[in-house]
């Protein structure tokens, strides 16, 4: 049998304020890796991908809506933010469109 002492050692106010600063150490780690982790992984075409700044009217085609007007128009820009940017830009309350009707859209 052992004659060794089985009492807990007291937790001191170093050991305390060192159990802090790792936990704050991670906490800040993985903060930065939830933060900037998915630009790490979002390679350079979707880092390239932004609305166009140029402006123009266009007309939309028979049979075309919101949507395949704002992907013709702009074919490298997400569709749903520029079908929302047509809308803004002429104040349109539905996305229903009408073959002839002009409408002012980002191109690109």
């Amino acid at each position: 049998m052992s004659t060794a002492s089985h009492r807990p050692r007291p937790i001191t106010p170093a050991t305390t304020v060192a159990l802090a600063l790792m936990a704050a150490g991670i906490t800040v780690w993985l903060g930065f890796v939830a933060h900037f982790g998915g630009m790490l992984h979002a390679g350079p075409e979707k880092a390239a991908v932004q609305m166009p700044d140029r402006l123009a009217v266009v007309r939309v085609e028979p049979g075309e809506t919101l949507q395949r007007l704002a992907a013709r128009v702009a074919p490298d820009a997400p569709t749903g933010q520029v079908a929302a940017r047509i809308r803004e830009l002429n104040e349109l309350d539905s996305s229903a469109v009408t073959a002839g009707q002009t409408l002012i859209a980002p191109v690109g």
